[in-house]
């Protein structure tokens, strides 16, 4: 099994800058999809973004596109989110989570594995 440890969230103004990680232990993950995940208050959990094993491919919602960027460095052991040009609406708990299938998917029920998540709140 894999174990995932989200770290990087906090306060911020609109308009500016987070860098989420999310580092991963256990057995290797290289070969695994990954994606992130956010929940704010009173709503579902939602699909941000997601990467190929080799980070090839990526997927993202289009609320993000442009301002997002996920990577993944499986020598580290970690996958990243730059979240630039931040709003109010990008509050919510990120969730980094994992899975062993191969195509990229925005459902979070395929996804086998899951960090605690980090907070990240912005103010207007």
């Amino acid at each position: 099994q894999v174990q995932l440890v989200e770290s990087g969230g906090g306060w911020v103004q609109a308009g500016g800058s987070l860098r989420l990680s999310c580092v991963a232990s256990g057995r290797t993950f290289s070969s695994d999809r990954m994606g992130w995940f956010r929940q704010a208050p009173g709503k579902e959990r939602e699909f941000v973004a997601a990467i190929s094993w080799n980070g090839d491919v990526t997927k993202y919602t289009d609320s993000v596109k442009g301002r997002f960027t996920i990577s993944r460095d499986n020598a580290k052991n970690t996958v990243s989110l730059q979240m630039n040009s931040l709003k109010p609406e990008d509050t919510a708990i990120y969730y980094c989570a994992g899975d062993r299938g191969m195509i990229l998917t925005v459902l979070p029920q395929r996804y086998e594995y899951w960090g605690q998540g980090t907070q990240v709140t912005v103010s207007s």
